[in-house]
C-alpha cells in the first residue's frame, strides 16, 4: 500500500501496513547513510581555528575589538552541529579507520561555546529517548509559548543555582564513560576560567569578555531557540513521530541551521546534517501518512 494514497480521513491503518510503512521508510533512509560529512569535519576544524586565531589577531591589536566580537559570535554560534554529527557517529563508528576525526571534530568544535563532547553525547542521548518529556527531556527547559519566552527560560536555567535538566540527565545516566566525560567537562571549564582570569590580570578583561564569555552565551540562547525550541514546539506530544516537526523558518534554511527538518533527525539519527532536506522531501507522503507534525506550507 502506498502512502501517497493515504487521505487524511483514511481509518487508522493496521499492523501490516505499518510495517510495510516502515520498510519503505527504513529504505529511503539507507540511501543518504554511509557518506562521511567532509563539509562538517571542515567546518568543525577550520571554525575552530577560526575562532582561535581570532585572540592572538586581537590581544596584539591587529583586529579591532568592535569587529572581533562579532566574528566569535557567530564562530560560536555555528560551533555545534559538526560535533553534533560527531556524537551521532555519523563521521565515523567505533571501529572506524576514520573514528579518531570524530572524536577530534567532537571535542574541538565546541570549545567555543563550552559544552564538552562527551556531556553533550550523554545529555543528548536522553534528548532523543525522553523528547518533550518534562521529567526526563534535558532540554525541556527551553520550552515557552513564544520564542523570546523560550530564550527568557533558556537564560535564567543558566543562571547559578538553577535547576539544571542536564545535570539531572547526568546524575540518571548509566553510561560507561560518564566519568571520562566529567572529567573532561572539569578540564575545559577549568582552562575557560584560566583564560579569562589570566587575560584579567594582564589587562584583557574586555577582550576575554567579548571573545568568549559573552559570545558564548548569545551562541547558547541562539542554539537553544534553533536546535531545541522551533523543530519541537510546543513541546507537549511524544512518540516517534510526534515529538517534533518539519517547519519553514522565516529565516531560511541556513540560518536555522538546517532545523527545519528535525524529524528526520529524530527518526534516523544517523543521517547527515546536509541531507535531512533531501531525505525529508522523499519521504514526505510516508510521514504525512503516519500523522507526523508537519507545519511546511510547500
Amino acid at each position: 500500500m502506498s502512502a501517497a494514497a493515504v487521505t487524511p480521513d483514511s481509518t487508522e491503518p493496521d499492523a501490516r501496513t505499518q510495517r510495510a510503512w516502515r520498510r519503505e521508510e527504513a529504505a529511503i533512509a539507507k540511501k543518504y547513510l554511509g557518506r562521511v560529512p567532509w563539509e562538517m569535519v571542515a567546518w568543525g576544524l577550520g571554525n575552530f581555528v577560526f575562532w582561535l586565531s581570532l585572540w592572538p589577531l586581537t590581544l596584539s591589536g591587529v583586529l579591532p575589538l568592535w569587529l572581533a566580537f562579532p566574528l566569535a559570535t557567530f564562530s560560536a554560534a555555528i560551533c555545534y552541529l559538526p560535533s553534533h554529527e560527531a556524537q551521532h557517529s555519523i563521521i565515523a563508528e567505533e571501529g572506524h579507520r576514520l573514528r579518531w576525526l570524530n572524536e577530534l571534530v567532537g571535542h574541538v568544535s565546541t570549545i567555543p561555546m563550552l559544552f564538552p563532547y562527551r556531556i553533550a553525547w550523554i545529555t543528548h542521548k536522553q534528548h532523543h529517548a525522553h523528547a518533550n518529556d518534562p521529567e526526563l527531556d534535558p532540554d525541556h527547559h527551553n520550552k515557552g509559548d513564544t520564542w523570546w519566552q523560550a530564550a527568557w527560560n533558556g537564560i535564567q536555567a543558566r543562571q547559578f543555582g538553577a535547576g539544571s535538566g542536564y545535570r539531572n540527565a547526568l546524575a540518571r545516566s548509566d553510561d560507561p564513560n560518564l566519568g571520562k566525560a566529567m572529567r573532561e567537562g572539569m578540564l575545559l571549564n577549568f582552562t575557560y576560567l584560566a583564560v579569562l582570569t589570566g587575560c584579567a590580570w594582564s589587562g584583557y578583561a574586555i577582550e576575554a569578555a567579548l571573545l568568549w564569555w559573552l559570545p558564548r552565551h548569545i551562541a547558547t540562547t541562539y542554539l537553544q531557540l534553533f536546535l531545541s525550541w522551533a523543530p519541537h514546539h510546543p513541546m507537549e506530544e511524544t512518540g516517534r513521530y510526534r515529538d517534533t516537526r518539519a517547519w519553514k523558518s522565516p529565516l531560511g534554511t541556513v540560518l536555522s541551521m538546517g532545523m527545519e527538518y528535525h524529524i528526520i533527525h529524530h527518526l534516523f539519527p544517523r543521517i547527515p546534517l546536509m541531507q535531512t532536506g533531501p531525505a525529508y522531501r522523499e519521504m514526505r507522503p510516508l510521514l504525512e501518512a503516519r500523522g507526523c507534525r508537519n507545519d511546511r506550507p510547500d
